[in-house]
């Protein structure tokens, strides 16, 4: 079930107003606000393992042309709240983006929001979409409903590395460079500290329960035939943005997928894996930029083929 939205101030930030929101089991998930709330809304929802921080950029540039953007922290990540028993699955993660979709568009909303969804958020918002009908429309960020196991595995495995975490900011900003040599750009100390939080010990680890990274990766392979069964069913508007570099998706899904939602359109950013947004965030930001200016007025969707 999805709760009820309540919010209270958890921290202030220069350009952002800060919150959380209560879900059904008391989990709260901590979100920040750009831009003016009687804008029309994109709610963006990250991949596993990362936190709200991702979409900075992009959120800061589409609220200073004026749409109201919505970044949170999946439960077990960033700021939100760790479940006491560990116990974590992908309905939960759903119902908890339908209530951030809920809260965005409550007055002076002009409407219902738009998901900007990356990995694991793009297949949180084809299902919340296919049964709750929470988004007027679709970007989807390098994922498709059945993806490359091979590339999986390799972020995976990044992700299990390290259980001990790290003895500084700049371990942890090393460990990154190795996972991603193709950028030349290290994230700045600032950054980085986004990402990690401190043990009892004082030894730094990434900032999410590591207790859902087999249950979760586990549950969303078995629901591949349930995504493909959510895209058949999408009517909003659709775009999926991929990576031309990435090994997530290919272009045997991507073409699974459009058939599966025929009105969707792709753009593929060049020299860009699946951290698309990382990669390449001036181009993503356009494509994302080209793809909302004409949903902008009325809040209507525009129609289908």
């Amino acid at each position: 079930m999805v709760g009820t939205a309540t919010a209270e101030s958890i921290s202030s930030r220069p350009a952002a107003a800060a919150g959380r929101l209560f879900a059904v089991d008391g989990v709260a998930l901590a979100f920040e606000q750009f831009g003016s709330p009687g804008d029309h809304a994109l709610v963006f929802a990250h991949g596993f393992g990362q936190t709200r921080h991702a979409w900075n950029d992009t959120a800061k540039a589409l609220a200073s042309e004026g749409w109201h953007c919505l970044t949170a922290d999946a439960r077990g990540h960033g700021d939100s709240d760790w479940k006491a028993d560990g116990q974590y699955d992908f309905p939960q993660l759903v119902d908890d983006l339908v209530l951030l979709a809920r809260h965005a568009a409550r007055p002076p909303a002009p409407g219902l929001p738009i998901l900007i969804g990356a990995s694991m958020g793009g297949l949180l918002g084809l299902v919340a979409q296919a049964a709750h009908a929470p988004f007027r429309a679709l970007v989807l960020v390098d994922i498709t409903p059945r993806w490359e196991n091979a590339g999986v595995e390799r972020i995976l495995a990044f992700m299990r590395a390290h259980p001990d975490g790290f003895g500084s900011v700049e371990e942890a900003g090393d460990a990154i460079a190795r996972y991603l040599p193709h950028r030349s750009e290290r994230k700045s100390p600032e950054r980085l500290r986004q990402l990690l939080v401190a043990r009892a010990d004082g030894r730094l680890r990434w900032h999410w329960d590591p207790r859902m990274l087999d249950r979760i990766a586990a549950d969303s392979e078995q629901q591949q035939a349930h995504l493909l069964e959510a895209a058949r069913n999408i009517r909003v508007p659709t775009l999926l943005i991929s990576g031309a570099r990435s090994d997530i998706v290919s272009a045997a899904t991507i073409e699974e997928f459009l058939a599966c939602v025929p009105h969707a359109e792709h753009v593929s950013v060049a020299h860009a894996t699946h951290m698309v947004v990382g990669d390449r965030n001036d181009a993503f930001t356009g494509a994302v930029r080209r793809f909302i200016e004409p949903l902008r007025s009325s809040g209507t969707t525009r129609s289908n083929p």
